[in-house]
């Protein structure tokens, strides 16, 4: 199965667009929540108006009832790179004399201006030996 993700935004929303070429069928999901939106289409045009009629769809049901909606990208994330590389990044952190979080935070910003504009991304999956 060849798949091919793009990312697309929607009231501070993202969301997948992907592409099952066997299918024939886009599909996404919203990112950076816990509640679970769905949504495929089968052209371009259908699955970005699919994608906001879903957000627009969890807004309007978590204000009917009375519930807060999750807010994506809290600006809080935790990872887990090992015991050594924790080690390693902390003491750097402290030689140069400012917290972990400034420190990861610096790496991270240094590193996005060379990851360019996100857009597509091409994934192959293996294709299933059954079928």
């Amino acid at each position: 199965m060849n798949i091919e993700k793009t990312i697309l935004e929607h009231k501070g929303y993202i969301g997948t667009a992907e592409v099952d070429t066997d299918a024939g069928i886009l599909f996404g999901t919203v990112q950076g929540i816990n509640d679970v939106i769905h949504y495929e289409a089968r052209t371009v045009d259908e699955l970005k108006k699919a994608f906001r009629d879903s957000v627009e769809d969890y807004l309007e049901m978590c204000q009917d009832s009375g519930v807060e909606p999750e807010k994506p990208y809290s600006g809080k994330f935790q990872a887990r790179i090992g015991e050594e590389l924790h080690r390693k990044v902390s003491a750097v952190a402290a030689a140069k004399g400012v917290s972990l979080n400034d420190f990861v935070k610096q790496a991270l910003m240094k590193e996005l201006p060379s990851a360019g504009k996100i857009g597509p991304v091409t994934k192959t999956k293996p294709k299933s030996k059954a079928g």
